[in-house]
C-alpha cells in the first residue's frame, strides 16, 4: 500500500520539484541530463523512448519517420529552449530518434517479409532453397525438387515449402542467411543435429528460431540489443545476425540440457525462450556470433 501511496505522490507532486530543483542547480533540463550523461545505447535512447524526459514535442518526436528526425531535433531543441551551438545535445538526440524510428522501420520490414508465403512457382524463392541445400550439402546433389532428401537438412516431409507456411519468406531468408555467412558453424550444427540419441530436425527448429526472434522484435524486447548495436537505423542484416546468436545458442542449450527425446521439445524451447528475453532485459546487451 504505501509503494501505491509513494508512487502516486512521487509522480504528481515531489518530481516535479525535484526536476525543478536539478535545473536549477545544473542549469540543463532533465532531457539534457539524459543525453549528456547516459552512456550511449540503450540506456540512453530508452530513456528518450520511454518518455522520461517528456515534452509534447519530444513525445510526437518518437513516434516520426527516418526524413522527419532532423527537424524533429530543432523543434524539441526550440521547445526546451536549448541552444542549437550545443551540437552534442544535437547529435545524441538524433542518434537516438533515428534509433527509435529504425526500430519500427525494422518490424514493419520484417512483418513484411513474414507474410510472403513460399510460392515454389516463384523463382527467386526456389532459388534460395536450392541455394539451402547447397551450402549445407555441398557434396550431395539434390536428386529432385520433391524429394525425401529434403528430411536430410531437417525439413518434414518431401516439399520444404509446407514448413514456411507460420514464418513465410522470412524462414527460408533466416535459414539461408545463416548458411551462408556462417557456413562452417551451419554445418557443423547440422551434423550435430543427426545425433541419435539428441538429435532434432535441423530446419524445423531454425523455422521455430525465427518465430522467437521474430516475437522478440514485435514486442521491443530487442530493443537494448539493437540500441547498443547499431548507432543509428537498424537494418534486416542485424536482424539476422540476432538470429544466427540464437540457432548456435540453442544448439549448445540443447546439448547441455540433455532432453530426454524430441517429444519434450517445446519445454525446452521455452526455457531458452525466457533465458534470452533474461539476458535481454540488460541494458548493455549485445548478442551476436560476432563477439
Amino acid at each position: 500500500m504505501w509503494a501505491h501511496v509513494w508512487g502516486f505522490l512521487y509522480s504528481n507532486y515531489f518530481r516535479f520539484w525535484l526536476k525543478w530543483v536539478l535545473r536549477l542547480l545544473t542549469g540543463k533540463c532533465e532531457l539534457q541530463r539524459l543525453l549528456g550523461g547516459a552512456e550511449a545505447g540503450a540506456r540512453r535512447t530508452l530513456g528518450v523512448g520511454n518518455g522520461g524526459a517528456a515534452g509534447a514535442v519530444l513525445r510526437n518526436a518518437v513516434h516520426v519517420q527516418e526524413a522527419e528526425v532532423e527537424k524533429c531535433v530543432r523543434d524539441v531543441m526550440k521547445e526546451k529552449k536549448i541552444e542549437q551551438k550545443d551540437t552534442g545535445f544535437k547529435r545524441n538526440l538524433h542518434i537516438s530518434l533515428l534509433q527509435i524510428s529504425g526500430y519500427k522501420k525494422l518490424y514493419s520490414n520484417v512483418e513484411n517479409l513474414r507474410k510472403v508465403p513460399y510460392d515454389s512457382e516463384n523463382e527467386e524463392h526456389e532459388e534460395q532453397l536450392i541455394e539451402l541445400w547447397n551450402l549445407l550439402m555441398p557434396h550431395e546433389n539434390l536428386k529432385a525438387r520433391i524429394s525425401k532428401q529434403w528430411c536430410d537438412i531437417g525439413f518434414q516431409g518431401d516439399d520444404p515449402k509446407t514448413d514456411f507456411r507460420g514464418m513465410g519468406l522470412l524462414g527460408l531468408v533466416n535459414l539461408v542467411y545463416f548458411s551462408k555467412h556462417y557456413t562452417n558453424e551451419a554445418r557443423q550444427i547440422l551434423s550435430r543435429s543427426n545425433h541419435p540419441k539428441l538429435g532434432y530436425s535441423y530446419a524445423i527448429v531454425g523455422i521455430n528460431l525465427t518465430e522467437m526472434a521474430y516475437s522478440l522484435l514485435k514486442n521491443g524486447a530487442l530493443k537494448a540489443h539493437l540500441y547498443n548495436m547499431v548507432s543509428g537505423l537498424p537494418q534486416m542484416e542485424h536482424f539476422h545476425q540476432f538470429y544466427c546468436y540464437l540457432v548456435y545458442e540453442f544448439d549448445k542449450f540443447w546439448f547441455e540440457e540433455e532432453p530426454e527425446s524430441i517429444m519434450h521439445f517445446n519445454q525446452y524451447r521455452e526455457k531458452f525462450h525466457e533465458k534470452i528475453k533474461g539476458l535481454l532485459l540488460d541494458y548493455n546487451v549485445v548478442l551476436t556470433l560476432q563477439d
